[in-house]
């Protein structure tokens, strides 16, 4: 059981109105953080979870924004920043498959310039945009900036070469970050394996059941085993910089 004390810290979670984003939030809060839920505007699940954790008596607040726009996914940091007084943890964890089920790499007419750019300007640029507009913040309080790879990014193939492209961007982009914003600020990503959420509901029990026989450790992580992962690279780990923790129950060795 994790005990730490974030009193006092703040944070900011992108694409936390479900999943490993609101694991992370919810995670932070009990630990007496202050947090931002970052959602989609038109998204009314993320209003349903300001409002629940709210009523549990944890201090979160809303930050609507889209991190795929340019220009909304700054005006979002911004605000969230403003409405948390500082800024000492940024989780850039929004992301999208583009895709309800795998596409081959063979494919490769499927891998049309608008799903390039779907994926890119969300998966990676979207973590870029939230970075740069969250810096000066994070490095007043000396700060650190976790970013949601993927193990599609790192060994293993994706729902589509577009998505493992998009995740090997995020792993190159927190090392050139740690070196961008270092020593103020240090950035680190955790690199997931598969993980039981709304993405991999729909996946019949077969698919569900390979997963986790190929695990070392025989099961799915949870969006919990992501924000532990997450919390110890933001509030601990103070000599680690620049790099991919992978956290997949040992489904990648």
């Amino acid at each position: 059981m994790i005990t730490m004390d974030l009193t006092g810290k703040r944070a900011l979670v992108t694409g936390s109105a479900s999943g490993i984003g609101l694991g992370c939030v919810t995670l932070m809060a009990k630990l007496g953080a202050k947090v931002a839920l970052n959602h989609l505007p038109d998204d009314p699940a993320g209003i349903e979870q300001v409002t629940k954790l709210r009523a549990a008596g944890y201090d979160v607040v809303s930050a609507p924004g889209n991190v795929s726009i340019p220009g909304q996914a700054e005006a979002m940091v911004e605000a969230a920043i403003e409405q948390l007084g500082g800024l000492d943890f940024l989780v850039n964890n929004a992301g999208t498959s583009g895709t309800k089920e795998p596409i081959p790499p063979s494919e490769l007419d499927q891998m049309t310039e608008d799903f390039w750019q779907l994926l890119l300007n969300t998966n990676l640029i979207g973590p870029f945009r939230c970075s740069k507009a969250a810096a000066s913040a994070l490095k007043d309080g000396g700060g650190a900036i976790v970013n949601i790879a993927s193990v599609a990014g790192v060994s293993t193939q994706g729902s589509s070469l577009v998505y493992s492209a998009s995740k090997a961007g995020v792993v190159s982009l927190t090392r050139s970050l740690a070196r961008g914003l270092g020593p103020d600020v240090r950035v680190n990503a955790v690199a997931p394996g598969q993980v039981a959420t709304a993405w991999t509901a729909s996946w019949t029990d077969e698919q569900k059941q390979a997963a986790i026989d190929n695990a070392v450790l025989n099961r799915h992580c949870t969006p919990d085993d992501i924000a532990e992962a997450v919390l110890f690279l933001c509030a601990s780990a103070n000599m680690v910089t620049g790099q991919t923790l992978i956290v997949d129950g040992g489904l990648t060795l």
